[in-house]
């Protein structure tokens, strides 16, 4: 597993606020326990709301959904993509401000200015990365807002392409990376789909409501307990 695909696993495992100890995470994510102190070191400087210390355990403080302050989601999506562009220029200057302006832009989303810094960029996760997935951003909304399942492709953690039906129930942004929330009706259980890990994206004409278990509110409320 690549290493920014490891600290998305990780978040994914302590969003649920309760305390993680990294001998657990280790053996849940097939890597030393070193290499979870250094991943969590990583975290922690890059501004995510991870609280703990070695050999006791690390728990996340603050949610990490990111709804924007003063820019919708489609403008946050025009503005990184066109950040993108520029980062590959072949002007160096140039593609560095471009980075730089990406990490400020990041840094003062979050709606509540007296929490820690959300920007998740990490360093880690190229620009381009996330482009991949930027095409399928209005077909996802449109599903979301409509309540239409999606057909998709989902590449797994194995490099394996996978078909898909799912129910997406919310966007989310983690700093030039995309994912949503959705039910799988293959699993039969919820899901948080890297959006630039999907392919063939497209909507069903079949509707969905709200089932009592594969709500958005379900979800939430399963992260509590």
């Amino acid at each position: 597993m690549r290493r920014k695909d490891r600290l998305f696993e990780m978040i994914q495992i302590l969003r649920d606020g309760r305390l993680h100890r990294a001998q657990d995470m280790a053996e849940r994510l097939d890597v030393s326990v070193r290499t979870i102190y250094r991943d969590m070191d990583k975290l922690i400087a890059s501004g995510v709301p991870v609280e703990g210390e070695r050999g006791l355990g690390y728990s996340m403080t603050a949610p990490i959904t990111l709804p924007p302050l003063n820019l919708t989601m489609t403008e946050l999506e025009a503005f990184h993509l066109g950040m993108d562009v520029v980062a590959k220029s072949t002007d160096k200057e140039l593609a560095e401000a471009a980075k730089s302006l990406i990490a400020k832009v990041d840094i003062v989303l979050p709606e509540d200015r007296d929490a820690p810094a959300l920007g998740w960029g990490f360093a880690t996760n190229p620009l381009e990365d996330a482009a991949k997935g930027f095409k399928y951003m209005p077909t996802l909304r449109a599903a979301i807002r409509m309540r239409h399942k999606v057909q998709l492709g989902y590449r797994n953690e194995a490099g394996e392409m996978i078909e898909r039906v799912v129910r997406p129930l919310q966007l989310e942004y983690w700093g030039r990376v995309w994912t949503v929330i959705a039910w799988c009706e293959m699993r039969e259980d919820f899901r948080v789909l890297r959006v630039d890990r999907m392919s063939d994206v497209s909507v069903l004409p079949s509707q969905f409501g709200d089932d009592v278990g594969k709500t958005l509110s379900d979800y939430l409320e399963g992260l509590g307990e």
